[in-house]
């Protein structure tokens, strides 16, 4: 994800808008078949690897729990039937970069007007800007449970199909109403710490590694192991609530389980190492989901703002 910056941007809220929304739909048909491996590994609940288990019937139980059911077809099938619910994904994606790439820097700039001096006397001047960016992230990372229902319809669509059979997006929206936020809570306690482990890490990383004061004039390889480290500290605070939601969300509509009820029979029936199910996958596609999203981004919005003001590159430099 792109990271923070240190001052206001130049650019206008239509270029960032357009950046943004082209960046997170280009990112999405590449790395949606990844996110729905992660999904359905996560709302797996048998074991997969078992001791004293033939290797081949472990693959071939992978292979199912991944693929469902075009498990047993061409490999071309199984690559496409790890796109669905893309429509609700594009959706969720398009609106949730917008909203926490445009809204990070807005709140943290409004925390520094109304706050910054507080910041700087409690954790000190760089250590308070840091936390400016990681508090401004964790407050989006609230708000963003707005956007549940698109998720909660992308998550169902990529593990459990079955729940929009016979039933289009409008029928189940007048159906579900506000069963489509269930598991809200569990998204809050998981965006919360996620968010400000994304921002306040890449903050940490280009203030203390690389001794940016303007984050804005971070390079590409500041910005990637700023964006890597970051990304990778949410991931990890946040997998176990995520692990939660998204059982949460799996579930048919008809037949609902509460969050406290999944972290029981986790704990009971499948160990506390079963809260980081699927951590692997969402990990190893974190260093070029972010390279990726980020240079598109950094590329888009200036790019738009151009355009925008019918700028050349040699004038938008002067």
């Amino acid at each position: 994800m792109s990271p923070p910056s240190g001052k206001k941007y130049s650019e206008s809220g239509t270029a960032r808008l357009l950046g943004a929304g082209t960046s997170g739909i280009l990112e999405l048909f590449t790395f949606h078949p990844v996110d729905t491996v992660a999904k359905r590994l996560m709302s797996n609940t048998e074991r997969i690897f078992v001791s004293g288990q033939p290797l081949r019937q472990s693959l071939g139980q992978l292979n199912h729990v991944i693929f469902r059911d075009a498990a047993g077809k061409a490999t071309i099938s199984k690559y496409l039937s790890l796109f669905p619910g893309l429509g609700y994904a594009a959706g969720y994606k398009v609106a949730q970069r917008i909203y926490k790439f445009g809204g990070q820097p807005v709140v943290r700039d409004l925390l520094e007007r109304e706050s910054g001096q507080w910041f700087t006397r409690t954790f000190g001047e760089r250590n308070g800007k840091a936390m400016m960016h990681a508090t401004a992230g964790s407050l989006i990372g609230i708000g963003e449970v707005a956007l549940l229902p698109l998720d909660v319809l992308k998550i169902k669509r990529q593990i459990n199909p079955e729940a929009f059979r016979g039933r289009g997006l409008f029928k189940i929206v007048a159906d579900e109403g506000m069963a489509l936020y269930r598991g809200a809570g569990w998204t809050v306690m998981r965006n919360a710490p996620g968010s400000f482990a994304l921002f306040g890490g890449s903050a940490v990383v280009k203030e203390f590694a690389f001794g940016l004061e303007d984050y804005n004039k971070a390079t590409f390889v500041q910005n990637f192991f700023a964006s890597i480290g970051g990304a990778v500290a949410s991931l990890t605070v946040s997998a176990p609530m995520d692990v939660i939601k998204t059982r949460i969300q799996a579930r048919s509509f008809d037949n609902p389980e509460s969050g406290m009820a999944i972290l029981r029979k986790m704990v009971q029936q499948e160990g506390f190492t079963s809260f980081f199910k699927g951590l692997t996958p969402k990990i190893l596609v974190v260093g070029p989901k972010l390279v990726f999203g980020f240079t598109l981004a950094q590329w888009f919005i200036p790019t738009f703002d151009r355009m925008l003001k019918g700028q050349t590159v040699a004038e938008a430099r002067v």
